[in-house]
């Protein structure tokens, strides 16, 4: 479990398109065995530390002759942003993915003061 100590919890969210393969012949239609997509996400104000984050599939076009496998995962994750990455393998056919995520954790708060 991950605690915060008293002050400001920060929520932030998006969603992002990591990409569209059928569109233009990329990699994730047409390739075969292991294959990656990996997007930084930076976060527009930073946490305190590292937060939490959630990520999720909220939409994927995949070909229905073969398996769908997919890997969705947040790497990296640092008070700034993470990686948002998938992955997929064998001869699955991913036409496009969109992925949302969510981030939570403590913010620096205005009362907060450093001593150097």
């Amino acid at each position: 479990m991950k605690r915060f100590p008293p002050g400001s919890i920060g929520i932030v969210q998006g969603s992002r398109v990591l990409f569209s393969d059928f569109a233009d012949g990329g990699v994730m239609w047409t390739g075969d065995g292991d294959r990656e997509s990996r997007h930084i996400v930076r976060f527009k104000e930073p946490f305190r530390m590292a937060p939490a984050v959630h990520v999720g599939i909220s939409m994927w076009d995949t070909d229905h002759r073969t398996n769908a496998r997919a890997d969705l995962t947040a790497e990296n994750i640092s008070e700034t942003g993470f990686h948002l990455v998938f992955r997929t393998w064998g001869d699955t056919r991913v036409a496009r993915i969109r992925a949302d995520w969510m981030a939570i954790g403590q913010v620096p708060d205005e009362d907060d003061w450093e001593i150097d």
